[in-house]
């Protein structure tokens, strides 16, 4: 049990090291699992509700659009006001706002419900690697973060294998309500076990740009997503489109304004390397959420296989990361970060163009195994240099900053690509195994020019060490 010491004029809780890494590894990981265990369910979702692809476009975006604009913002609020607190008030939202999904009567309903799921999520998730930082030191600090890491994308890739088996024996609800006793397990070992931390004028609570920001998020998805159902700009996305536009500028001009107090603070991006490697995974992790939502969507409603059958067919993605994400740590802070984020997105891109041998009637092995199997190694050679250079690509005093935003444009990129995925997922048969065709070969060009960024963006990137 250590004693924290002082926080802004006031005495920490006695925290336990142990007990305050399970609980935050707890309540991210209800992040991480919602983020992948819908592409096993929206089939069932789908035809519960008798929704279109519209419909089940946003059944996914309602949850990334708040934890893609928010993500920072719960950050901030948790410095200003203390991260356990936010913590415990993120995890809370996310359990009650899980139940309302499973119970939810109608489409609508369900949507109003992800979408506070996200605010959760943009609540939890920061704070709980804040509380981490917070709570330990020197190396303890460095294999607690790791633990944190590991933790959540293990949770994440073995999501949608549980949730096939939910889905197939226990009905689509299922999913949401293994969320509560993960909530309640965190909450209570919140509370007793974890010590407050907060940076008393710190916190960046810049409400403005949090509203403008998803705003113009909300804006440019709805257009994007009505043009990409019917192929056309109509009046209402061109509406759409010039107000997420309109926002995005004010975004802009009040991140500008505030400086360093900003949400998103500009001089960040005053280093070619920092953008370049945010504008690298806004590419890839763009093209790699939309493989990862389509090759199940597609094995199930098309292809034949239960939702337990699908989520076994993503199975060599979880394995790989498992067994290859340490020594690619290693092998990247030798060689440097530039030959990984150039090779592994051309591996993606190379794994993305085999998933035009899965079609309706072929076999698992030669159909999607080589596609998911090429993909996760590509992504299991860029993550690990990925996280390390953004980390390395900025100030000490701008490593949370960096990171939060990475991850914010990481879910982003995930939120614009399912938002153009409508035409797609709107179809069936051959017309569906031809869309998702088309769609995965544009999915390896944009993985494809993410390398073209590492080669030519990145000559001065460095790795942060301990991190990878």
């Amino acid at each position: 049990m250590n004693d924290r010491g002082n926080s802004g004029g006031r005495t920490r809780t006695r925290a336990d090291e142990r007990w305050t890494l399970v609980a935050c590894v707890l309540a991210s990981s209800l992040s991480f699992v919602e983020g992948s265990v819908l592409s096993v369910a929206l089939p069932a979702i789908r035809e519960s509700y008798g929704a279109g692809g519209q419909e089940v476009q946003w059944v996914v975006n309602a949850y990334l659009l708040p934890l893609s604009a928010l993500l920072l913002l719960g950050g901030a609020l948790g410095d200003h006001f203390g991260r356990r607190r936010l913590l415990v008030i993120g995890t809370s939202v996310f359990a009650v706002t899980s139940l309302v999904c499973a119970l939810a009567p109608s489409l609508p309903v369900l949507l109003g419900a992800r979408a506070a799921q996200g605010i959760g999520a943009a609540l939890l998730l920061p704070n709980s690697l804040a509380l981490l930082n917070a709570a330990f030191v020197g190396e303890k600090r460095g294999r607690a973060v790791g633990i944190w890491a590991a933790a959540g994308a293990a949770a994440a890739a073995i999501a949608p294998l549980i949730g096939g088996w939910l889905v197939a024996t226990a009905g689509w609800p299922s999913i949401f309500y293994i969320n509560l006793p993960l909530a309640f397990g965190a909450i209570l070992l919140a509370l007793r076990f974890v010590a407050e931390s907060r940076e008393p004028g710190a916190g960046r609570t810049d409400y403005a740009g949090a509203l403008l920001a998803t705003g113009a998020l909300g804006g440019l998805t709805y257009a994007l997503t009505l043009w990409s159902a019917s192929g056309r700009f109509m009046n209402p996305a061109l509406l759409s489109l010039s107000a997420g536009i309109a926002m995005l500028g004010g975004f802009l001009f009040v991140e500008y304004r505030r400086g360093h107090r900003a949400m998103m603070p500009l001089d960040m991006f005053a280093g070619r390397c920092f953008s370049g490697l945010n504008l690298l995974t806004f590419l890839l992790y763009g093209a790699f959420a939309a493989a990862m939502l389509l090759i199940p969507y597609v094995l199930i409603t098309s292809g034949g296989y239960s939702p337990v059958q699908a989520g076994l067919a993503m199975l060599p993605l979880p394995i790989l990361m498992t067994a290859i994400s340490p020594t690619m740590g290693s092998l990247a802070a030798r060689l440097g970060p530039r030959i990984p984020l150039t090779a592994g997105p051309l591996i993606v891109a190379a794994g993305m163009l085999l998933a035009r041998l899965i079609g309706p009637d072929g076999s698992y092995w030669t159909g999607a195994f080589p596609a998911v199997l090429v993909m996760a190694l590509g992504m299991t050679i860029a993550v690990a240099p990925l996280t390390s250079s953004v980390l390395g690509s900025v100030e000490e005093q701008h490593v949370a900053m960096a990171s939060g935003f990475n991850s914010a444009v990481a879910r982003t990129g995930g939120l614009i690509a399912t938002a153009l995925l409508g035409a797609v997922l709107a179809s069936e048969g051959a017309k569906l195994f031809a869309g998702f065709h088309a769609a995965m070969t544009v999915a390896a060009a944009v993985a494809a020019l993410s390398a073209v960024v590492a080669l030519t963006m990145l000559g001065g990137v460095r790795m942060r060490k301990g991190v990878a």
